[in-house]
């Protein structure tokens, strides 16, 4: 098996492309059937090495991309509410952006989990009425803990991407991608080593947490009711469970050059604009009121002294005093 990502960048990265063409000769992905519908209180670990003897077991290097619907499902995340929209509001962190549309009002926002996903990742599909589906209070932890069941369970060493969909900025539609990882190397940092061209590499890190949710929502699909896929030869992907889970690849906010929508960035300016112009105008109008109330009241003072000065009578003059 590669160890290019247990080694130092500079090694890792020189061998990485090498690994990624000759790790294995096919990548399979299969689904698993016969989940049946989850319900709170449910034991996935379970459920899903029972689905997975039946189709053949698991087996070392065998990575399990799981529905988080799911997992919410089963860890009773399921609220009441009337009405979505307050779930969404509930849910958010902070507003990314807003588009009113003939159905309503579609939200970007970050959600509690640190990710940026319309609604919030709040899910009012195939719940019963009335209800909402929130996503894992943590994804990375209950994707170690499937991790860490399925291995004690089966004697595989196999790793776990929590799936969900999102839609993507500059592209239509939307695809899986990892909001939760166990036991997975999320990230193959190419960065450092040479293209074929012998050009060094200095931005490429290809996410396989991604790709790996991506590639198990083509055979789960979104009604057929086969919410877990196997993906199968990519055993150099799997590591221990304490490796870095899918939070790690949310980025952060300084380095995020789309933290807000473009009118809502538009709206940030203008209102900072409009309080730095406000602040400074009030200072500058503070001193010259000041500048303008001392001129006046000097000019006040000075004409009150000259009026004071000419209501005093004149002094009598001695000689006329004498002669009285």
């Amino acid at each position: 098996m590669s160890t290019a990502f247990a080694t130092e960048p500079d090694a890792r990265a020189q061998r990485a492309a090498t690994d990624r063409a000759t790790d294995a000769a096919a990548i399979t992905v299969r689904a698993l059937a016969g989940l049946g519908e989850i319900r709170p209180g449910d034991d996935l670990v379970d459920l899903i090495a029972r689905a997975a003897a039946a189709a053949g077991g698991l087996h070392d290097g065998d990575i399990l991309v799981v529905t988080s619907k799911i997992v919410s499902k089963a860890e009773g995340r399921i609220v009441h509410a009337a009405d979505r929209e307050q779930a969404i509001t509930d849910e958010t962190v902070r507003v990314v952006a807003t588009r009113a549309h003939e159905g309503g009002v579609t939200r970007i926002v970050e959600n509690r989990q640190g990710m940026v996903a319309a609604a919030a990742g709040v899910d009012a599909s195939n719940t019963p009425d009335g209800t909402v589906l929130l996503l894992p209070v943590d994804p990375d932890a209950s994707a170690r803990a499937l991790a860490a069941g399925l291995r004690e369970r089966t004697g595989a060493h196999v790793g776990v991407i929590l799936s969900d969909t999102l839609g993507r900025p500059w592209r239509e539609g939307q695809t899986d991608v990892a909001i939760g990882a166990a036991g997975v190397h999320v990230v193959d940092d190419l960065r450092g080593g040479t293209d074929a061209a012998g050009r060094t590499l200095t931005v490429t890190m290809a996410c396989l947490a991604d790709e790996l949710a991506g590639a198990g929502d083509l055979v789960k699909g979104k009604v057929s009711g086969c919410p877990v896929a196997v993906v199968s030869g990519l055993a150099r992907t799997v590591g221990p469970l304490d490796l870095p889970g899918a939070a790690s690849i949310v980025r952060p906010s300084d380095r995020d050059l789309f933290r807000l929508g473009t009118d809502e960035a538009v709206e940030l300016g203008r209102r900072d604009g409009h309080e730095a112009g406000f602040a400074r105008g009030r200072a500058v109008g503070q001193a010259e009121g000041f500048a303008s109330g001392y001129a006046e009241g000097v000019a006040a003072a000075r004409t009150e002294a000259l009026m004071a000065r000419s209501r005093v009578s004149p002094a009598v003059p001695a000689a006329e005093a004498t002669t009285c």
